[in-house]
Parts: C-alpha cells; structure tokens; sequence
C-alpha cells in the first residue's frame, strides 16, 4: 500500500513552467498560490483541489506565505475532471492518504465540488481561445483584439511561461492524444478534423509532447480495452 505526505513550497517562489506526464490532484493545505497552465489561471487556497490530466504543463506563483500541498496519483486515462474543485474537509483527506492513497482518491472524486471561474484578463482569454475546438490565428486575435501581436505575445508569456504558439500546440496534440485513445477514426481523419497539415504533421506533435507515437496510443487503447472485457 502506498502512502503520501504533504509537501511545503517554497515561499514566494516562481516554480517555472514545467510537464507533468502522469495525471495527479493537488490539495491546498495551508497558503496560496497560482497556477497557469492547461486550464488557465487559476488561483487556490486552503480547501481548493487543482486536477491535473496527462502532460498538463503550468507554472506556480507560489504566496509568500508558508505553503503545503498534498499531490495525489490519478488514474491514467482520458477521463476529464473539472479543473479547480473544493473539499470541506482536508484534513480528513490527508490522514486517510497517510494509510491509504487509493481510499483517499477514491473520497477526493465523492467529496469534491466544482469551484467558481475566476474573471480573465488578456491572456487568460487568448488561453481560453487556443484551448478551444477552433483555436484561431493568433495574428487575427490579435488585430480582433486591438492589440499587435507583439504585445500579446509578451503578455502571454509572462503570464503562463510560454508561446501562444506552442500552448496552442500542446493543447492541439492532447485533444489529438484523447481522440485518438478514444476513438476508432483513422490517424487521417483525425489529423484533418483537428487542423493538422496531414497526418504526419499530427504524429510528429503527438510524439513531441507525449513521447509516443499515435499508432503506440492506439495499440495501448486496444490493449486495454481487451483487458477490461477480459475481467468481467
């Protein structure tokens, strides 16, 4: 049986963006910071739960406060969870992961509730933009928006540690990863449904930030779909 213990970060500090490739859920003991990445900004205090899914990436503006967390291992899968949930009772959490980390999983999903969407700013609403089914032009954004992309660009960054361009990408080739996983559409159709020059274009991206290739994802999906029928 596995068990896990809270975790302090360091005060004040800026935790660079960075990948995660297994999913986990992070809960907010003590402190505050915020987080950037796959599902914007978010900002989190004590009672508040951060869901990650496979090859997030974000960076954390930790308070200067005295911050603990408990990061907990989700399945890995395609599933989607709410990004930002609240637990009345953290506490309770923490102890029972110290005996047993999949009960404490397993309560985190019954005891969490969605939590509010914070306002946006500017990149925070060209985040929720490159995120969505149709990203756009990030240049048309841009002049739609009345800014150059210059500046949008340099906001971007400086908020979430990293291009429009490859957060775009990134969110692109997860989308790709989960159709693919989910799906029994060929690599073609998926390539030409999501955007990509062609398939080779799709299966470079999915290689880049998953570390596999598309026909790996799909042979791994089969597999596991074998094996879940193989149990009942």
């Amino acid at each position: 049986m596995q068990t896990f213990q809270p975790d302090s970060l360091e005060s004040g500090a800026c935790i660079h963006r960075h990948c995660h490739t297994q999913p986990y859920a992070t809960l907010v003991l003590e402190g505050a910071y915020e987080e950037a990445g796959d599902a914007g900004r978010l900002n989190v205090s004590p009672g508040d739960v951060l869901f990650h899914g496979p090859f997030s990436a974000h960076l954390d503006y930790v308070s200067p406060r005295r911050t603990v967390v408990l990061d907990l291992p989700l399945p890995f899968g395609t599933q989607a969870h709410p990004a930002k949930c609240r637990v009345a009772d953290p506490d309770a959490l923490v102890r029972l992961a110290a005996r047993d980390a999949t009960a404490a999983i397993e309560q985190l999903f019954d005891a969490s509730q969605q939590a509010a969407s914070a306002p946006m700013d500017l990149p925070d609403l060209l985040a929720e933009a490159l995120r969505s089914d149709a990203p756009p032009r990030i240049s048309q954004w841009a002049e739609e928006s009345g800014y150059s992309r210059e500046h949008l660009s340099r906001q971007f960054h400086i908020a979430y540690g990293v291009a429009p361009a490859r957060y775009r990408a990134e969110a692109l080739a997860r989308r790709a990863w989960r159709m693919i996983s989910e799906e029994n559409e060929s690599f073609a159709s998926i390539a030409a449904a999501l955007g990509y020059a062609d398939q080779a274009h799709m299966a470079r991206s999915i290689k880049t930030n998953t570390g596999r290739t598309p026909r790996e994802w799909r042979s791994n999906a089969v597999r596991a779909s074998v094996s879940a029928r193989g149990t009942y």
